[in-house]
């Protein structure tokens, strides 16, 4: 009997569900049926929700392997003289990728599937973008080259790729900067999500732009492929530079992104210390290049970018290093002259300038000492807007409020008027001082006291930066 039943039982629910399959065919299939489009939108969502969850698998699989690699090269204790430089650029280069990597992965957990799409700043629209389409955009070069206010910037490890530190630093000084700097080498291409992440928050980025492979170390003078005379070439035989195929392509993809930039290329030209240097302080010649290949060097990039259409967009930053501490030849009235390209081919002139050990007797830890030597030397070349583009100031000695105390001192003083900004080189670096290892710990936020120095020149009344606010 019960088995019976449960046969009938079985037929009706068969057939309740026929007719109701039949029903509901009949309307979802209906034109203009809300279930329909509420289910269609709904598979739209989980397929797009999917592929993320796929994008951000796959990242964080690429994250751990960097990880990996990197972590066997730091294991590599036993190095000989002969890999050691071969080891420190893959470590270099992984570092970088992870970075990408982790700033690609932070994209993504911002990123909402079929959620309401992200709405542009409201800026100009670019020449360029699509019409109607959701483009990052960015004020044009006119309005940026000359500032109502004056611009704070940082570099930090990771940024524009990734803002962890960045915000943090931000977070500390309640007031958000307005540049972003960051180190490419001649050895990686354009990354234009540097530029498009930047712009997305407002913030002018600043690319250090050297002609080497970003993995090289600071104190390597010595790079036989990018000698000044290789990039320059010969124009009037008609022999093009080494590296003029990639710095065309280089330009094409700026002007692709339609967005603004500051380039400083080769900084810290009057130094010593990287292969873009002409003399070594002695009048030896740098890396084979030649008194005068600098300003060569200089213009011929320009003029490769100028044949592409970039220099709408680029801001050129002409930075030499402050003169303090440099050899006394290339502190002499005449040098900086002498690597200056002309003013057609630069938009701001800055300097890179630290209050740093080893400290002379008669230094009194102000930015006057630091900075006014060079200023002058500055201001009788040129008369460009001046950009303090990478400064700092390290704790030992315990000078360092105080000198940042004196530095929003000065840039309130009439006479500096023509200094459109400062970006801070916001990282702890260990080297080697007069043959002893030691840190410098250039942070903001380092110690209570020189963080708390920093808030206070930006709140005086007579400061005039311009922050950002989110």
């Amino acid at each position: 009997m019960s088995s019976a039943r449960s046969r009938w039982t079985g037929v009706g629910a068969a057939t309740l569900v026929l007719a109701l399959g039949v029903i509901s065919a009949f309307v979802w299939t209906s034109p203009g049926n809300r279930v329909t489009e509420a289910l269609g939108t709904a598979a739209r969502s989980v397929i797009e929700g999917e592929t993320l969850a796929q994008e951000r698998s796959a990242w964080k699989k690429e994250e751990k392997k960097l990880q990996s690699e990197i972590r066997v090269l730091q294991s590599s204790v036993a190095l000989s003289k002969s890999n050691l430089r071969e080891t420190n650029s893959k470590a270099a280069a992984l570092q970088q990728a992870l970075w990408s990597t982790q700033g690609a992965l932070t994209a993504l957990k911002a990123t909402k599937p079929a959620s309401t799409p992200k709405s542009a700043p409201p800026i100009s629209r670019q020449p360029g973008s699509e019409s109607g389409s959701d483009v990052v955009t960015a004020p044009s070069k006119a309005e940026l080259l000359n500032p109502a206010s004056s611009y704070l910037g940082l570099f930090t490890e990771q940024a524009p790729f990734n803002w962890a530190t960045y915000d943090a630093t931000s977070a500390r000084l309640g007031s958000i900067p307005s540049v972003v700097g960051y180190f490419g080498g001649w050895d990686e291409p354009f990354r234009s999500n540097a530029i498009t992440r930047a712009w997305e928050r407002d913030t002018l980025p600043i690319l250090t732009w050297e002609s080497r492979p970003i993995g090289s170390a600071n104190d390597q003078v010595t790079e036989p492929d990018y000698t000044l005379p290789a990039i320059i070439g010969d124009p009037d035989a008609g022999v093009a530079g080494s590296h003029d195929d990639y710095l065309r392509q280089y330009a094409r993809d700026i002007v692709s992104t339609g967005l603004p930039m500051g380039i400083r290329l080769n900084h810290e030209m009057n130094g010593i210390w990287y292969p873009w240097a002409e003399t070594d302080g002695q009048g030896n010649p740098i890396n084979s290049n030649r008194v005068g290949d600098y300003a060569k060097m200089w213009k011929h990039v320009h003029d490769i970018f100028a044949e592409e259409g970039a220099n709408d967009l680029v801001i050129w930053i002409w930075a030499p290093n402050i003169v303090n501490n440099l050899p006394a030849l290339h502190q002499a009235s005449g040098f900086l002259d002498g690597l200056y390209p002309g003013d057609e081919y630069v938009d701001w002139v800055g300097l890179s300038g630290y209050l740093r050990p080893p400290y002379k007797p008669d230094n009194d830890f102000t930015f006057e000492y630091s900075f006014d030597a060079s200023l002058a030397q500055l201001r009788s070349i040129t008369q460009k807007p001046i950009f303090l583009a990478e400064i700092g100031a390290s704790e030992i000695g315990g000078h360092k409020a105080a000198w940042i105390t004196t530095l929003f001192e000065a840039l309130a003083k009439p006479e500096n008027d023509d200094i459109v900004g400062i970006s801070w080189f916001n990282m702890a670096i260990t080297t080697y001082v007069e043959g002893e290892r030691a840190t410098n710990d250039w942070r903001i936020d380092s110690r209570a006291d020189s963080l708390a120095a920093f808030v206070d020149g930006l709140a005086r009344p007579d400061s005039d930066f311009a922050l950002n606010s989110r």
